[in-house]
């Protein structure tokens, strides 16, 4: 451990806790509004096949709510153990709008999530459902709260300095909604609905690539093919302006992003792929696209832009990880939209459940979403260093007076306790995907709740439902 210091463990660490827990909320804050449609289509509609799939989504929704909170209150130790000093420094800000979210986010999602899952008989489906949306809305908050945060650290505004160097706030309307902050909401709300979208489909495919006659495959397959022809270009659309929002606010990051060692005064390339050589400031085997760059982020062929020479290089990231990680990011997002538009085309056929290509081809875009995220957090946060504030506060000044064997054990700890735990999770939520969703009688969850509601199936419905 000689080779690094207390500092990069912490932040290795921090990184590592980080990856196990932003696939947890991305998922659950898409599944819990997928959830909240399935439940109001049965209602609207009286099909079986939408209570079968809400009762067969919702113990996944469960477990994987149930490790998003494990992991996340490990983050919110670690801003006491290994960055005492930026709690110290932004905790006037920091800290009301993660008390924000407890008193939004936690308390719907604490008070409503016991009824959502095993109150339908109990309190009426009505009345269930109101549940339902109550724990999809508190999912959202939580993701607004916490974007708000790092937005914050990312485009400061709305702060003063006090005589003890910390950052107190003086507008909490420009704290909460600074720059960066809607442009950041949107791009991680759809993320998470893409996410849960491709591993719905992903299970769907799998049914249907044994059974394509299966009604709930079928609607999965249907409903995650619609989200991903949809929502895939406005995501899209939406990281572009994300895209120009950081230009403006965080223009080092886009630097890396680009791989622009250099200013391009006459119009900047578009660099497909490279090596970039951080040590000599230059990327190494690139392909390139003349003055693409330009186009895209300034909407002129010949539109200067700067490069990394007129940063100090103390002030650069970490241009390989940035360059690769965003690549990736909007690698699979095009993917996405790929496999949205084929979707459409299989539609158009009246072969969509019949398509075993695009069915394996879903299935392969299945782990997609959860990639993206990453990649884009990685993209986000990678791309801010030095700094934890932008421009303010560095990381290096963050950190706790820790030594590194200190650091050292508790990650060591960390990496046995996660693989070990979420891996049995992870494994037994695929052991339940695996295991296709009923479409037969179910009892009191299927007619008693219908009855209750004023929905009467006919025969048509039942005929619809058994015959996809």
């Amino acid at each position: 451990m000689d080779a690094f210091s207390a500092i990069d463990l912490a932040r290795a660490q921090f990184a590592f806790t980080m990856s196990f827990h932003i696939v947890f909320p991305a998922f659950s804050i898409g599944l819990a509004s997928y959830l909240a449609v399935l439940e109001g289509l049965w209602l609207w509609t009286g099909r079986e096949v939408f209570i079968n799939l809400f009762n067969y989504w919702l113990k996944i929704f469960a477990i994987a709510f149930g490790m998003g909170v494990v992991s996340g209150i490990v983050m919110s130790y670690q801003f006491g153990t290994n960055w005492a000093a930026f709690s110290d420094k932004v905790g006037p800000v920091i800290g009301p709008l993660m008390a924000y979210e407890v008193l939004t986010a936690f308390f719907l999602e604490a008070g409503f999530l016991g009824v959502m899952l095993f109150g339908l008989k109990r309190v009426g489906p009505r009345l269930h459902f109101l549940a339902t949306l109550m724990v999809a809305i508190g999912t959202l908050f939580s993701a607004f709260w916490i974007l708000s945060a790092n937005s914050w650290m990312q485009t400061p505004t709305g702060h003063a300095v006090n005589a003890a160097g910390q950052f107190i706030p003086s507008d909490w309307w420009e704290v909460i909604f600074n720059p960066s902050f809607p442009y950041r909401l949107v791009h991680m709300t759809l993320a998470a609905y893409l996410t849960t979208a491709f591993v719905v489909g992903g299970v769907g495919a799998w049914h249907l690539l044994r059974d394509p006659t299966r009604p709930g495959p079928r609607v999965m397959f249907s409903m995650a093919m619609w989200m991903a022809a949809l929502v895939a270009p406005i995501q899209i659309l939406a990281g572009d302006a994300h895209g120009l929002n950081t230009l403006e606010h965080q223009p080092a990051k886009v630097m890396a992003m680009e791989g622009h060692f250099q200013s391009h005064p006459d119009g900047a390339p578009l660099i497909l792929f490279g090596m970039p050589d951080q040590t000599n400031a230059r990327v190494d085997y690139s392909i390139e696209v003349p003055k693409a760059s330009s186009l895209i982020l300034k909407h002129s062929l010949d539109a200067p832009l700067a490069g990394l020479d007129t940063v100090p290089r103390e002030d650069w990231p970490n241009v390989a990880l940035v360059f690769w990680s965003f690549r990736i990011m909007v690698g699979i997002g095009f993917l996405m939209l790929g496999i949205g538009l084929a979707s459409l085309w299989a539609r158009w056929r009246g072969t969509l459940y019949s398509a075993g290509w695009l069915h394996r081809y879903a299935l392969i875009m299945s782990p997609a979403g959860f990639i993206a995220v990453l990649a884009g957090w990685i993209t986000t946060e990678a791309g801010r260093q030095p700094y934890l504030v932008w421009g303010l506060l560095r990381t290096a000044d963050s950190a706790s007076p820790l030594d590194t064997p200190a650091v050292a054990s508790s990650l060591i700890a960390f990496i046995i306790v996660y693989f070990t735990v979420f891996t049995i999770g992870i494994f037994y939520i695929l052991r339940l995907m695996a295991a296709p969703p009923h479409h037969g009688e179910e009892g009191p969850s299927r007619d008693t709740p219908v009855r209750a509601a004023g929905i009467t199936p006919g025969p048509a419905v039942t005929a619809q439902e058994h015959h996809g």
